[in-house]
């Protein structure tokens, strides 16, 4: 449906930017299009696909989010254990994450601590 669709635009597009029949013929399109909006048919239509894609982004959302809580405890700590490789001193920072000592995190030595010499 959705080629058919991109067809037809396409085919509109083309026609009119290619059309050599003037100003008079463009006006015409123009008004026929601005009639074909303002039906009511086409109006509740559009109100329905927007609401149907409404509904399949939330199916979509509701579906990683449970993938995500399934696997949440490996995403966080291998989340966690990067960024503390990757950015010195900012496990410090993140205080609440859940992440505990032993935990399979490597701790992250506090700037100015001994490790700083």
């Amino acid at each position: 449906m959705r080629y058919r669709a991109t067809f037809f635009a396409g085919l509109a597009v083309g026609f009119v930017l290619g059309a050599r029949a003037g100003r008079e013929r463009y006006e015409q399109m123009k008004t026929l299009a601005r009639r074909a909006t303002d039906n009511p048919a086409v109006q509740q239509a559009a109100g329905a696909a927007a609401a149907q894609a409404s509904g399949l982004a939330k199916t979509a959302t509701n579906k990683v989010t449970d993938k995500v809580q399934q696997h949440k405890p490996g995403f966080a700590d291998t989340a966690i254990r990067k960024a503390s490789e990757r950015l010195p001193g900012w496990r410090d920072k993140q205080a609440g994450t859940g992440a505990q000592e032993g935990d399979g995190v490597p701790p992250v030595p506090a700037p100015g601590g001994p490790a700083d010499g």
